[in-house]
Parts: C-alpha cells; structure tokens; sequence
C-alpha cells in the first residue's frame, strides 16, 4: 500500500525539539530546571517532567504545530484555569509575565505543576459517584459560555473527515478498500440517524478526551489532567469513557448520581454513546494515519498501517455495525 504525505517544514521542525530546546525554554521563565529531563507518554504533543533548582516537579508541554491556534490553546487554558478557580481538581497551566502561552524559538509550550496519581477503580460505585461528582462541576461550569475558537465534536470532524483523508492518502489495502468505503458510510448513516432522532441537546464546554488516563486517583480523590481536546459537545462525551461496559446500568447509575448533584443529565443523550465510540473509532485511526510520518510514531506503535491492522480495524467496525443495528433506539 502507498502513503506518501506531503513534508510539513512545520513538522519538521517539531521533530528536531532537543532536550537543549527544552532546557532553554524552560529556562526562558525565569526557571532553572536541573538537566535531567523525563519524556512522558504522549504522542500529540511533547512533554517532559523535570525538577528546579528547589526540586519542585513541573511538566513541560511543547504544543504540535498547525493543529490548534494560539486563540484555540489559549481558550483551553482559560477553561482549566476556570475550573481551577472553582477549587475544582484540574491541573492548569502556570502563568509567567501574565502568559500561559510561552514561546521559545519558534516552539509553543505550558508549564504545569506536576501531579501525580494512580488509575481509579473505576468498578467502585463510590469512586465513580466521586468522579461525577466532579464532572457534574466542570460541566456546570462549562455550561455557563460556550467555546468561542475550539471545535465541537461532530460526525463530519470525527468520522466523515477521517474516512476522507484514509481513503485520499490510500492507507487502505485495496483488498478491503472497498469494503471498508461501504462500512464506513453505514456506521455514518446510522450515527447522523441516532443525532437527528435525538434532536436537540444542551451542547457544552467539556474536557472532550476523558478516559481513565487522563483521570488520577490520590487518597484525596480525583484530579483531572489534559485539556488538550477540550470541545464544544454534549455531556454523554466525558462520561462513557469510563464506563467499560456502558450497558452497565449499576456503575452508571454510580457516576450519574454523584454528576447530579451539580447538573442535571438529560438521559436522551445515552442513546448516542455507540455513535460517540463509533465516530471515535474512526477518528482514533486517522489520526494515526496522520501523524505516520511523525518517527515517534512509528517507533510506538509499530503494528499500525500493516495489512493485519486495517483487517482487525474493519472487523470492528463491522462488530460496532451489528451492535448498533440491533440495538434498539
């Protein structure tokens, strides 16, 4: 199969941040980091834990190129630091000069303290009542204005765009190109049916990318972390992450009953959770697809665009295609 994307001179030089490049941004505000830096595990953008001359831990992220705006990333911010104010568990970015958006040699980055944590049990019906009780919060909060540069989450962004670009850069094998073209518009079909006979719904701020690892656990609860694909949307997007079997009644009923002591669910929205998956399932590979030419991820996952991917990624797709057919709206 062939998938050659154009050289981005913007990627590019993503690609080239030293821990030099780091080192002296950091060092930019007014900070002196010691030299050892630690990559985390993130792959959209680059960031690094490190410790000051007081050995304080911050987290260092420097932002990927031509994918948010300055007014996009610092809407973001102001949201977390919203929710900070509220006394809301969030990690938001520090501020330097008055700046949350700093700039060092043509890189944009953040700094934020660095907390740490563990993975919720998220089969404890009190950890979940515990964490909806803090989304109910954000949401609140996020209900009040809404986004006025980042995105909201929608069929034709997720789904309709992803498929547009696998099949316009030819990552399909051609054995199941075809089959795959015929999926994709049933899933679509099925996900803009479920919207419109949903109708109109509350569409909110919301941290957008809410899954269990970007939720730490402390012996003081939960703190959220990564707003990096905060979007416009409906509230459902942020709770059934973190949900392993959405169907669960039990452990949802949990996580709604703490999210309703600060903001009320319309429960229409839970006939959307298998278009969300769906829609992010398309996306999820795309997005991949997108940065293939990024070396970090090649070197991270290494089984991606092989035959025995996009045959196991079609097989799901078809299992989401049965589940939605025969489950009733």
């Amino acid at each position: 199969m062939t998938n050659k994307l154009p050289k981005d001179s913007d990627e590019q030089f993503f690609y080239g941040l030293t821990p030099d490049h780091v080192l002296d941004a950091i060092e930019s505000t007014g900070l002196l980091p010691q030299a050892a830096l630690l990559a985390l595990n993130s792959y959209e953008n680059r960031v690094y834990q490190f410790r000051d001359d007081d050995n304080r831990k911050y987290v260092a992220k420097f932002y990927r190129p031509n994918r948010w705006s300055d007014s996009q990333i610092l809407e973001e911010h102001e949201f977390s630091i919203e929710l900070a104010n509220d006394e809301i568990p969030v990690v938001a970015p520090l501020s330097f000069n008055g700046q949350t958006l700093l700039k060092s040699k043509g890189y944009r980055f953040a700094l934020f303290d660095c907390h740490g944590g563990r993975t919720p049990e998220l089969e404890d019906k009190k950890v979940l009542e515990w964490i909806g009780r803090f989304i109910g919060r954000i949401h609140a909060r996020g209900s009040i204005q809404p986004f006025h540069y980042r995105p909201s989450i929608s069929i034709e962004t997720y789904a309709i765009e992803s498929v547009n670009f696998l099949q316009n850069e030819q990552f399909l094998p051609p054995h199941i190109a075809v089959a795959y073209d015929t999926l994709a518009k049933q899933l679509i079909d099925i996900c803009e049916q479920r919207f419109e006979r949903l109708g109109s719904y509350q569409s909110i701020r919301l941290h957008g990318d809410c899954h269990p690892s970007n939720l730490l656990w402390t012996d003081d609860g939960p703190h959220f972390v990564d707003f990096d694909d905060a979007r416009q949307g409906p509230a459902i997007q942020d709770l059934w992450m973190l949900l392993s079997d959405s169907g669960d009644r039990e452990l949802l009923n949990a996580l709604l009953c703490g999210y309703e002591d600060f903001m009320d669910f319309d429960d229409r929205q839970l006939t959307i959770v298998e278009p969300l998956r769906t829609i992010r399932m398309i996306h999820y590979s795309a997005w991949l697809a997108r940065r293939w030419e990024d070396p970090s991820f090649k070197h991270n996952f290494p089984w991606f665009n092989t035959t025995r991917y996009w045959e196991e990624h079609l097989l799901s797709l078809k299992e989401q295609l049965a589940l939605m057919q025969n489950t009733p709206f």
